[in-house]
C-alpha cells in the first residue's frame, strides 16, 4: 500500500456537497480554507482545483499523511501550505498563511484511510498487527499502554464511554485476566479476549464484536473527543464573519461534540424571560444543513466507508469580542 499514490487510496467523503457549502465563502479575491483533517489530501485537492484562487493550509497530526499529501499537491505550489499539529491548533494554522481569520473550515474526523490501510498502525481489527492506533506516530502513548497499564475500572469506563460498549464491564475483565497471564501486545490478542467476553449470541448483530473496543482505545490513545471540543469552538472563533465550517463525523460522539457547538453559537444568549434581544444576544452562527446530512446509497455503495458518516454545516454570521462586546 505505501507504494501506491495517495489519490487511488482515499476516496473523499460526500466531496461535491462540501464544496458546495464551502463555495459561498469562498468569494473574495484571496480566499483561505483550513482543511483540518488533511488526511491524504483528497478534499484540498478538489478545493484547490474548483477554487482557482484558494489557499488551503492542511493541518494533520500524522507525519506520513503530510509528507504523502505534499507529494500529491505539490503541483499547486504555494497555494497549499501544511502544518503538523493537532486539530485544535487553528489559530496556529491560520498564522502559517499570514491572517487571522480564514474563509472556510473543513473537518472530516475520524481514523483516516491511510491509518485503516496501513496494517502495523493497529488501528484495524481485521488483521493482525501491534497494539498502536497512533495517529502521531512521533508520540510514545500507544494502545497497548492502555490495556496492559490501565486499572480494569479505567478500561471499563473508556469502552463505556468511548466505545458505547454493552459489554465493557465483561470485556474489561477479560483484558484485566489475559494480560495477567501474557501482555497484549497485537490487535489478535485483543480481539481474542474481547470475542472471548461477548455472548455468542450478539457477536455479529452489530458488526465485529470488537468494533467499539477499538474505537474506545483509539479514542482515548489521541485524546480523539478533547481534542474535537476544543478544536470546533477554536475554528468558528478563527472564521470571518461570511465564512463557513463543514464537518463529517462517523459516530455519534463526534456528532453530539459538533451538533452542540454549532446550536450553541445558532441560538440567542438572551437570558430567558429576557423581554428584548439585545445585538450582542442574537446567534453568530446560522444552520445550514437540517439535521445532519448522510452520503447516498449510490455513495455508500461505492465507497463503504462513507456509511456512517454525518455532515452538518454552518455560517458565522456575527462575531463578538471576548469581552462580549460586538464587532
Amino acid at each position: 500500500m505505501q507504494d501506491t499514490p495517495a489519490e487511488q487510496r482515499h476516496v473523499p467523503v460526500l466531496l461535491d456537497r462540501c464544496l458546495d457549502l464551502l463555495a459561498p465563502g469562498f468569494d473574495t479575491a484571496s480566499p483561505i480554507a483550513l482543511d483540518a483533517t488533511l488526511g491524504m489530501g483528497g478534499h484540498t485537492e478538489a478545493m484547490l482545483e474548483r477554487f482557482p484562487h484558494l489557499t488551503v493550509v492542511g493541518i494533520d497530526r500524522d507525519p506520513q499523511a503530510l509528507e504523502l499529501a505534499g507529494e500529491r499537491l505539490a503541483r499547486f505550489g504555494d497555494r497549499f501550505l501544511s502544518i503538523h499539529t493537532t486539530y485544535d491548533n487553528v489559530a496556529d494554522a491560520a498564522a502559517v498563511a499570514g491572517v487571522e481569520t480564514v474563509d472556510g473550515v473543513l473537518f472530516d474526523l475520524g481514523v483516516s484511510s491511510l491509518q485503516l490501510d496501513e496494517r502495523e498502525r493497529g488501528f484495524a481489527y481485521s488483521f493482525d498487527a501491534p497494539l498502536d492506533m497512533r495517529m502521531n506516530s512521533q508520540a510514545d502513548f500507544t494502545a497497548e499502554t492502555v490495556v496492559n497499564e490501565y486499572e480494569e475500572d479505567q478500561l471499563r469506563d473508556i469502552l463505556r464511554n468511548w466505545g458505547e460498549e454493552r459489554f465493557a464491564p465483561r470485556i474489561a475483565r477479560a483484558i484485566v485476566a489475559a494480560r495477567a497471564v501474557k501482555p497484549l501486545t497485537t490487535t489478535g490478542e485483543l480481539v481474542e479476549v474481547v470475542k472471548s467476553a461477548v455472548p455468542m449470541s450478539v457477536q455479529h448483530k452489530k458488526g465485529h464484536p470488537a468494533k467499539q473496543t477499538f474505537q474506545a482505545l483509539r479514542i482515548e490513545v489521541n485524546e480523539e473527543l478533547d481534542v474535537l471540543s476544543r478544536a470546533i469552538p477554536a475554528a468558528l472563533e478563527t472564521l470571518r464573519v461570511g465564512g463557513r465550517v463543514v464537518a463529517m463525523s462517523y459516530h455519534s460522539l463526534e456528532d453530539k461534540i459538533v451538533k452542540q457547538e454549532f446550536a450553541r453559537g445558532a441560538r440567542s444568549s438572551a437570558p430567558k424571560g429576557f423581554p428584548v434581544e439585545l445585538p450582542e444576544h442574537q446567534p453568530t452562527l446560522k444552520v445550514l444543513t437540517r439535521g445532519a446530512e448522510r452520503p447516498t446509497e449510490e455513495e455508500t455503495a461505492t465507497n463503504p466507508r462513507a456509511a456512517s458518516a454525518r455532515l452538518r454545516a454552518v455560517e458565522k454570521v456575527r462575531t463578538t469580542m471576548k469581552s462580549g462586546r460586538t464587532r
